[in-house]
């Protein structure tokens, strides 16, 4: 199990982006985080895997552990070894690198005799990545850069993979796509921390998720639950008659109900 707990962000020690924030990922689950930019899901994943300090970030209170040993998240290869992969958002690839040597770069961890058999691995979840796989990565498509990105995570085998809006940019067929790699994944073992905008996509395909506002996860519930409940269809689904607007007085009062 990976677990959050009670988790405490501070940047440059003034800015506090995630307020006791508390979630966990079974090793056979899709978990999903929604929440509005600004809602603390890139920190709470930065702190997770380590990234904190390039960002002039810390944790403050809380831990993140696997199976109850806590993680050394001040160490991003500590983090990966493990077994913690993930996919940043914008897909952050070597553009003058080729598609090979990008996958290349998420097997640091991995011995030199076992680079082979994850690059056939990668390759034969991402066929086109093969065909291309000389090609350089600033000259592929925005998905088909996604598949680089999400195939360079899992060259080292992790047994999570956060992914950071995987969806952001994407064309609808592309978006399809990539829910189902996503499913697949999963499927083959990973657990897997979806952060998304696109609450249609990541709650299609999750088996629980978690609400962030202000730092902090205020909703935690199975996601045919959330699919269900009016708040969430109003705020991220899209389905309200007034948009997602929360000038409705009856509105404020959902959302202190959350924050409560």
């Amino acid at each position: 199990m990976l677990a959050v707990h009670n988790l405490e962000v501070v940047y440059e020690d003034v800015m506090l982006a995630v307020r006791g924030a508390s979630l966990s990922v079974a090793p056979d689950a899709i978990v999903a985080v929604l929440g509005a930019n600004g809602a603390g899901k890139t920190s709470l994943l930065r702190a997770m895997t380590g990234l904190l300090d390039i960002h002039r970030g810390k944790i403050t209170r809380g831990n993140v552990s696997i199976d109850g040993a806590e993680l050394d998240t001040r160490r991003a290869a500590s983090v990966v070894r493990a077994g913690v992969g993930q996919v940043m958002e914008g897909r952050r690839v070597f553009v003058e690198f080729s598609v090979e040597e990008n996958l290349k770069v998420g097997a640091h961890t991995v011995k030199a005799s076992g680079i082979a058999e994850k690059l056939d691995r990668v390759y034969g979840m991402f066929p086109v990545l093969a065909d291309r796989r000389h090609s350089s990565a600033g000259y592929l498509s925005g998905g088909e850069q996604q598949m680089v990105a999400i195939g360079r995570a899992l060259m080292s085998d992790p047994r999570y993979l956060l992914l950071d809006e995987p969806s952001l940019g994407l064309a609808p067929k592309m978006v399809e796509l990539i829910r189902d790699l996503i499913v697949e994944i999963n499927d083959a073992g990973t657990g897997v921390l979806l952060i998304e905008q696109n609450a249609a996509m990541a709650l299609s395909v999750a088996h629980h998720g978690y609400v962030m506002e202000n730092g902090k996860t205020v909703m935690d519930a199975p996601a045919q639950v959330l699919r269900a409940d009016e708040d969430i269809q109003e705020f991220y689904l899209g389905l309200g008659g007034e948009g997602g607007s929360l000038r409705d007085v009856k509105h404020y009062k959902r959302r202190k109900r959350w924050l409560s």
